[in-house]
């Protein structure tokens, strides 16, 4: 699979190297992508430092978000071409004290962050995953064949959840599927599994719980 890492700063580079490790094929791009040469050389062979508009122009098969959500809205329009029926793996989180006033709106909505992320690329399908996570624990713990840690998601339709979680057992993590995008209001900062980084049976249970309010 081709995979756009939009935004390659701890969350995105540590995907891209997992999944270049894992035999994808790995576009790193940022704002700066001459600062990221490096990266793309630890990533090995099946990885390159590209611009987000190179990376868009690739037509990969997916793209992950991992920059501030306020960017949200400008990659959306400016690649609006670009990016109709990939996959959209969305790992941001809306931060007021960084991202601002949209950032508090969408917390303040009564829809979710994937769920306005879905609404501004709505030529494609999203997934929301790795947003959870501590970006120590996904540095360290993956490609684990033991005590492996799960990582949660929601998905749009079949695909992208068949697709989600290919992504996340590539990479040596238990997948946890927790429903379609309006169920991933519990992946939300400050909601009930947002900074957890939990084994399977502990994160299911904590899942359920959360369901039962």
């Amino acid at each position: 699979m081709k995979i756009g890492i939009i935004g390659s700063g701890q969350i995105g580079g540590n995907l891209g190297k997992y999944w270049a490790k894992a035999g994808h094929e790995v576009l790193f791009s940022s704002r700066h992508p001459n600062q990221l040469a490096s990266l793309a050389r630890d990533a090995g062979n099946n990885a390159k430092a590209v611009s987000v508009a190179e990376a868009f122009e690739a037509n990969a098969d997916a793209y992950l978000l991992a920059t501030p959500f306020e960017a949200i809205d400008n990659i959306s329009e400016l690649y609006a071409g670009e990016y109709g029926n990939k996959i959209i793996i969305d790992a941001t989180n809306p931060y007021p004290e960084r991202d601002g006033k949209m950032a508090q709106e969408v917390r303040d909505a009564n829809y979710n962050a994937s769920e306005y992320t879905a609404m501004k690329f709505n030529t494609a399908k999203t997934i929301k995953a790795f947003n959870t996570i501590k970006a120590e624990d996904l540095r360290d713990r993956a490609f684990r064949s033991q005590d492996k840690l799960s990582i949660p998601y929601a998905a749009q339709d079949e695909e992208s959840k068949t697709i989600g979680r290919q992504l996340i057992e590539d990479i040596g993590f238990d997948a946890l599927y927790v429903g379609d995008l309006s169920a991933s209001n519990i992946m939300d900062p400050d909601k009930a599994i947002y900074g957890k980084s939990l084994e399977l049976i502990k994160l299911k249970d904590l899942v359920n719980a959360s369901k039962e309010y």
